[in-house]
């Protein structure tokens, strides 16, 4: 069998057939590698094809910028070109494609659930930024205290767009660094001395959650699991919430959003509110919710546990409890269900 740099003819033959060569461009090509140039005739002898046919297959290498015909010779020859420049030439023209299908695939809708181990410590930084980056409503963070300062370009970029943004830094001493400024980067920063996993959950669509130590060394044996669908993505962020959040000391949170102000993300409405309600503010609440109810009235309660104190029942639990014409409800955010109405879009004002 023969071998050509340590691969047999037929692994060769399967990697080129990757760039789209048929079994009889394969023959040909790889009959003029071996003779460097060769006659069409001579060619169509050692590929076992027509000398008519060479003409179409060697036209069609050459496109592909892996040989040259030399049809102003007679007779014609073809000529093959040095393997590096050929590769180079297909490397190219991936290359020049490559932002197109790029293009196409952003657009498109994932029809399963994606979930990828991810072992490299570049690969998990470089999640977190695009995941920030691409952030619309909601973003949840949790990392060593030491990675923040490669993430805080991305925080303030997803602040500066209205993102609702949760940081929990592990690892860190709350005396530590204390004129580190805040302040644009998160709505509610918080930490914890001990390590912690690390995680982020994105518009409830996309999360990973894995060992610190995948973003503190370059090598090691660390992993971490990224997940794109929304039901395994909001598990992430329920342990977030429940288990992580509760459990660590406020840092920082961000002032209370001018009134009146519109949101369409629930949970970012709820803390606003909350913040206001602390405040002393007197509430009301115009609401859309999911089936295009409209309801409107006084904000007699907030349940919530993302500041402190906690005012909700269970783990969870965020809702606001209107007092309308007809009766006290109760608005849960998207997929609620022990709530009155599930809300899309809330707006907030004084009652004053």
């Amino acid at each position: 069998m023969s071998r050509s740099n340590g691969r047999d003819d037929a692994s060769l033959r399967a990697d080129l057939s990757v760039f789209g060569l048929s079994d009889t461009e394969i023959d040909t090509y790889l009959t003029l590698l071996s003779r460097g140039e060769a006659t069409t005739r001579t060619v169509a002898e050692n590929a076992d094809v027509t000398q008519r046919a060479v003409y179409g297959i060697a036209e069609r290498l050459e496109e592909r910028g892996l040989v040259r015909v030399k049809d102003h010779a007679s007779p014609t020859t073809i000529s093959a070109l040095p393997p590096e420049e050929a590769m180079d030439s297909l490397k190219e023209r991936l290359e020049s494609i490559t932002p197109s299908l790029e293009e196409r695939f952003n657009h498109s809708t994932s029809q399963t659930p994606e979930i990828r181990m991810v072992k490299s410590r570049t690969t998990a930084l470089n999640r977190l930024r695009s995941g920030l980056s691409e952030a619309e409503h909601e973003a949840l963070v949790a990392i060593p205290d030491h990675v923040y300062p490669e993430i805080e370009a991305e925080l303030r970029a997803a602040v500066d767009r209205g993102v609702f943004t949760f940081l929990l830094l592990g690892e860190r001493d709350g005396t530590d660094d204390v004129e580190r400024e805040f302040t644009d980067v998160a709505d509610v920063v918080r930490y914890w001395h001990e390590s912690l996993p690390f995680l982020y959950a994105v518009d409830d669509e996309s999360a990973m959650i894995g060992d610190p130590d995948v973003l503190s060394l370059t090598h090691n044996d660390k992993d971490a699991v990224t997940v794109s669908q929304g039901h395994l993505s909001g598990s992430v962020l329920g342990m977030f919430l429940s288990a992580y959040w509760p459990a660590s000391t406020t840092q920082y949170v961000s002032e209370a959003e001018p009134l009146p102000a519109t949101f369409d993300w629930f949970r970012q409405a709820v803390f606003h509110a909350f913040l206001h309600y602390q405040q002393g503010t007197e509430l009301r609440a115009d609401v859309v919710t999911e089936d295009g109810t409209q309801l409107s009235g006084r904000v007699v309660d907030v349940r919530q546990a993302f500041v402190e104190p906690s005012t909700n029942d269970y783990t969870l639990e965020t809702s606001l409890y209107l007092e309308t014409d007809a009766g006290t409800v109760s608005c849960g955010g998207p997929g609620a269900f022990i709530e009155d109405y599930r809300a899309e879009i809330v707006a907030l004002r004084s009652d004053s």
